[in-house]
Order: C-alpha cells, then sequence, then structure tokens
C-alpha cells in the first residue's frame, strides 16, 4: 500500500513543480525515449541476472506489495512454537515426527495458514526439529547448524535486491543513451525549422529526465524495499531460532517461546500477557 501512496507522491512532486514552472505534461510524453530506457534496463537485467534470481525478485515484489509481518503474525508464529513443544512435553520428540515430516497434514500448523505458507519458514523449523528428534547435536552445535542456514537463507534473499539495484544504477547513463539518440535525430533535422528541432531537444533531454526519475524515484526505492522485506524475513527466522535452541536445551515451552519474543522488535512485539493468554487458550484447545 505505502509504495502506491510513494509513487503518487513521487509522480505528484515531480509533475506539479513542473506545472507550476509553466512546463507541459504533453511533452514529457515520449514513449520512444521510454521505450529506449525501459528495453535496454530490461535487457542488461536479463543479462546480468541467473533466471532463479529473476523468479525470487518478482516473488519478492508480490510479497512487498502484500506487506510484511504483523504483532498478530508473530503471535500466531509464537503461540504455534508453544503448541508444538507442549506436544513434545505430553508425547515425547517421538510425537513431533508426523508434524514435522508432513507439515502441510499437521493439524497444528493447519491453524496458523501464513506460516505455512511461508516455505522458507517450514522447511527450517520442520528441519531444525529433525535435528532435535535425532539428538544427535548438542545445543552450540545446532545453533551453528541455524546461523549457518540462515546466512545461507539470506544471501539468497539479497540476490534480487541487489540485481535490481543495479538496474537502478544504470537507469541514468541508459537515460543519456537515449538523449544521445535524440541528439542524432536533431543533428539530421538541423536545417529544419527552429520549432521541430526544439521538439526534438526536448525530446532528448526527456531521456535524461525519465533515466534519473526512474533510478531515484522509483527502481532504487523498490529495490530498498526488497531488502527491508528480507531483513524482515531474517527476523520471523531468527524468532524460531531462539525459541528452538531454547527448546533444545530443556526450557519449558512457554519459557521458550518468551526467549523468541524478546529477539523482536516493539512494534512487532506481542505483550508478556497477551502471548500468556494466547498460550493458555492454545492449551486448552
Amino acid at each position: 500500500m505505502f509504495i502506491f501512496i510513494g509513487v503518487a507522491v513521487v509522480l505528484g512532486g515531480v509533475l506539479s513543480g513542473f506545472v507550476l514552472e509553466g512546463g507541459q505534461i504533453l511533452a514529457l510524453n515520449q514513449p520512444m525515449e521510454l521505450l529506449i530506457i525501459g528495453g535496454a534496463a530490461v535487457g542488461a537485467l536479463l543479462i546480468s541476472t541467473p533466471l532463479n534470481v529473476i523468479k525470487g525478485m518478482l516473488a519478492q515484489l508480490k510479497g512487498v506489495l502484500s506487506g510484511g509481518y504483523t504483532k498478530k503474525d508473530y503471535l500466531e508464529l509464537l503461540v504455534m512454537m508453544f503448541e508444538i513443544f507442549n506436544v513434545a512435553r505430553k508425547d515425547g520428540l517421538i510425537g513431533l515426527e508426523n508434524h514435522v515430516e508432513h507439515p502441510k497434514d499437521s493439524e497444528i500448523f493447519k491453524r496458523y495458514p501464513k506460516f505455512l505458507r511461508n516455505h522458507h519458514a517450514v522447511a527450517f523449523f520442520a528441519d531444525t526439529m529433525r535435528v532435535i528428534i535425532s539428538g544427535a547435536v548438542q545445543p552450540h552445535d545446532l545453533e551453528d547448524l541455524m546461523d549457518n542456514d540462515i546466512q545461507a537463507m539470506h544471501e539468497q534473499e539479497m540476490l534480487p535486491s541487489q540485481a535490481l539495484g543495479t538496474t537502478a544504477d544504470s537507469l541514468p547513463g541508459l537515460g543519456i543513451v537515449a538523449a544521445v539518440l535524440g541528439v542524432v535525430i536533431t543533428m539530421a533535422a538541423i536545417d529544419g525549422p527552429p520549432e521541430e528541432i526544439g521538439h526534438k531537444i526536448a525530446a532528448a533531454l526527456v531521456g535524461t529526465f525519465l533515466g534519473v526519475l526512474g533510478c531515484y524515484g522509483f527502481v532504487g526505492p523498490i529495490s530498498h524495499s526488497l531488502k527491508h522485506r528480507v531483513t524482515a524475513d531474517g527476523q520471523y527466522i531468527n524468532c524460531m531460532k531462539h525459541a528452538l535452541l531454547s527448546f533444545n536445551k530443556g526450557v519449558a515451552g512457554v519459557i521458550a517461546v518468551e526467549f523468541a519474543r524478546r529477539t523482536l522488535f516493539a512494534d512487532v512485539r506481542p505483550g508478556f500477557t497477551e502471548l500468556e493468554e494466547a498460550c493458555n487458550k492454545a492449551k486448552r484447545r
């Protein structure tokens, strides 16, 4: 939602200032300049970026548009982990096998659809629980294992924003390319009437304008938005890491999720009483 608001503010500010200075909006309508810059930018992106990274970029853009994690999402995550830990307390670690081996069929996970839709989170939680159930890893080794997983995940998830950032950096240069081509066309018509020459020069300068505006007004900020999304995803995974690590040390489930709650930023962190009440409600199911 805020992306659309930001786009409206950028366009509103730039175009309003242009019009108030006496400019004509139609003078900026240069589709051929946009075609040159946009086509070259997309082509450069395809040349420099593997297909899997482009697919990841599209998925992240969709995620950015759908919004980030809320306090409710984290509360559900903490309660979900509490329920899993409670099963282990009642039935032993063996009671968790069906849940971690077939997450989509787990009655507990089904109650938390946002977590279940997060494939990275589900895989991280299930794989770590498999290691805990095996009992073959000490707590400090488990932490190293999870840190390696998180680091690899973070590096992979950062690739789309880096590729988009590189594309943003290229836009001013591509705008100059469009402007130079416009100057070439102008020179070919140098013996024409002044009005025609002025129109062609204006069209060439619009190419530079579009390249710079696209870089600093749209593509660059979207690239940073993807980075913020990756950071939010990392916090979501890190929250699970601390709960799983505490659980593996033998801490009670309600305390394990409290360790996880303390790692969250204030704007998405549920209150202690709020979490306690949600866990008590889940316990009565």
